[in-house]
């Protein structure tokens, strides 16, 4: 198992551009916006470059807000692999709560889904189209990154106002009709009734939140479901070669090496394992923004 820590270093339409103080300035195409950020407790490195942000999410009494100059909403990005023509489209906003409807430190990711749906396809003498389930999807990039590669995607979340946004990015990354299919329901539930289906993925996306809700108001908490969840997604993953696993973790608190033991006690030992940080690099390098926490495998 190899731990390794993945950057992303921003591309043409992201960057982090300084960081401090608790927050981050980032910028998303041509706005600039200040977002909180409890991993930077150190000082910013150039403080003249915060004047100029568009906006700023500010908490104030408990409750978190937008304050400056309103963003063109929504207002459209993109990403592409290093050495693919195909761009992500994503459109983003200023949400309640704090987000933009993407997360860049998950480019290194998306760029591993789309080699691994390229591998499932080079193992698969039919030439068939790799299944590929993305649960807990949010706005679809990975949903994304993946049909544009050739896979047939299934798109989960319990938001129908997420898997809307979902569908609009698609659409405005020109994915080919009937490449994603699209579902408002319970992670749990679904999984549960694919295994008795006797269904099979050739790759399986996994990004839970700490606590959630399902479509019909389940309760998701990760501390006590994400093992047997795991469990069934383990019985749900081909046994194919060049079937893979990515598991992701945001605001749980836990190390790397606690998601590789949760991963471990469903899958077994998994040698070809890689797991660690996701970062974020400020322009220029050198500093980093601890993100979040992934393992991943193939077969």
């Amino acid at each position: 198992m190899k731990h390794t820590d993945l950057a992303t270093r921003g591309w043409n339409d992201y960057e982090l551009l300084d960081s401090g103080d608790n927050k981050k300035l980032e910028r998303w195409g041509s706005f600039t916006a200040i977002r909180p950020e409890t991993q930077a407790i150190w000082k910013p490195l150039h403080p003249e470059l915060w004047k100029g942000a568009d906006a700023e999410f500010r908490m104030e009494g408990g409750k978190g807000s937008w304050h400056g100059k309103r963003a063109p909403e929504p207002w459209d990005i993109s990403w592409s692999a290093g050495g693919t023509d195909a761009a992500v489209r994503f459109s983003l906003r200023l949400t309640a709560f704090k987000h933009t409807g993407a997360f860049p430190e998950q480019a290194p990711n998306w760029e591993w889904v789309i080699e691994r749906v390229a591998a499932c396809t080079a193992h698969d003498k039919a030439g068939g189209s790799p299944k590929v389930l993305n649960l807990f999807g949010y706005t679809g990039i990975a949903s994304i990154a993946a049909a544009l590669a050739g896979a047939q995607v299934t798109h989960c979340d319990a938001s129908k106002q997420s898997n809307a946004w979902a569908r609009e990015n698609a659409a405005r990354s020109e994915v080919p009709e009937g490449s994603i299919r699209y579902l408002t329901d319970d992670a749990f539930k679904f999984v549960q009734r694919e295994l008795r289906r006797g269904a099979a993925y050739d790759g399986i996306i996994l990004d839970p939140p700490a606590f959630g809700r399902g479509a019909q108001g389940e309760v998701w908490h990760i501390e006590t479901d994400i093992v047997p969840l795991l469990e069934d997604l383990h019985r749900l993953l081909s046994p194919a070669p060049g079937a893979f696993f990515l598991l992701n973790g945001y605001a749980a608190g836990y190390a790397p090496q606690s998601f590789v033991q949760a991963a471990e006690s469903a899958f077994g030992a998994m040698d070809h394992a890689e797991f660690g940080e996701l970062r974020i690099e400020e322009r220029g390098g050198g500093r980093v923004i601890p993100s979040g926490i992934y393992v991943r495998f193939a077969r």
